[in-house]
């Protein structure tokens, strides 16, 4: 059995910082990324970061420069630090898992966490 288990959501002033983790625990066999996607009301989700087992990242368009992506792959954790938070980044931010666990291994497919609430407002 895995898990994918996010914390640090909460609420914060426009031009605020927040933190995310993300632990992934269980009889994973493999990880090759670990990332976070955010889900306002009424649109799409969409990417905000991912970073690969290489240490390669990705960001979104709208994050680049104020969002920062880290992993410590010996614990199998993803960080996500937020600066100079807008309205606009409010949303349930999720977290993204792309592995192999002993049953699906050689194939890869992606476990999500349950989201966060993250709301920047005045």
């Amino acid at each position: 059995q895995v898990q994918v288990v996010e914390s640090g959501g909460g609420l914060v002033q426009p031009g605020g910082s927040l933190g995310l983790s993300c632990a992934a625990s269980g009889t994973f066999f493999s990880i090759n990324a670990m990332g976070w996607y955010r889900q306002a009301p009424g649109k799409q989700r969409e990417l905000v970061a991912a970073i690969t087992s290489g240490g390669s990242t990705n960001y979104g368009d709208s994050v680049k420069g104020r969002f920062t992506i880290s992993r410590d792959r010996a614990k199998n954790t993803v960080y996500l630090q937020m600066n100079s938070l807008k309205p606009e980044d409010t949303a349930v931010y999720y977290c993204n898992v792309e592995g192999s666990d002993l049953a699906s291994y050689p194939s890869t497919k992606p476990y999500w966490g349950q989201g966060t609430q993250v709301t920047v407002s005045s």
